[in-house]
């Protein structure tokens, strides 16, 4: 996997950034909200300007993202969740309405939704993509935000 470039950059110096989490399989989100954080302030988001949420579960990511926007006047939102195959089709349920939900909001809103949302047929899966050594997608969905903003920076 490439190296995420994790340099300081001040045009993230005053944005506002909400990281929501799902507590819902919290043994991966807990990590991948870990590296989001470590990843926006590394690329100069101040501690100040970052807001973490957490909420039930990867289903309520998409309302509680659109709390975020209505009332933190952030710049991006960052969801992070966790949604693990077992017997049933609830998997494919709660993948089609998180998917759904956040897609709507980047449309509706016109702020950045970053989808940090694993979507994994086993637990070992969805860890190795949470742990740190082998690239964790919350830091990926972080920086994933981060460019959504300077996109829309530059064709102010």
């Amino acid at each position: 996997m490439p190296e995420i470039e994790l340099e300081s950059d001040e045009l993230f110096n005053s944005k506002k950034v909400a990281v929501v989490a799902a507590k819902w399989n919290s043994f991966v989100t807990d990590e991948m909200l870990e590296g989001a954080v470590a990843a926006l302030k590394a690329k100069g988001v101040k501690t100040e300007n970052l807001y973490i949420m957490r909420c039930p579960g990867s289903f309520e990511l998409p309302l509680s993202c659109k709390y975020c926007i209505d009332n933190l006047q952030v710049d991006a939102v960052v969801a992070i969740g966790a949604v693990i195959r077992g017997g049933t089709p609830h998997f494919d349920f709660v993948c089609d309405a998180v998917t759904r939900g956040i897609t709507d909001l980047n449309m509706e809103t016109g702020i950045p939704v970053a989808f940090g949302v694993l979507t994994t047929d086993t637990v070992e899966q969805a860890t190795e993509r949470a742990g740190m050594d082998k690239g964790n997608k919350g830091a990926e969905a972080a920086l994933s935000a981060l460019e959504m903003i300077r996109l829309k920076d530059s064709i102010k």
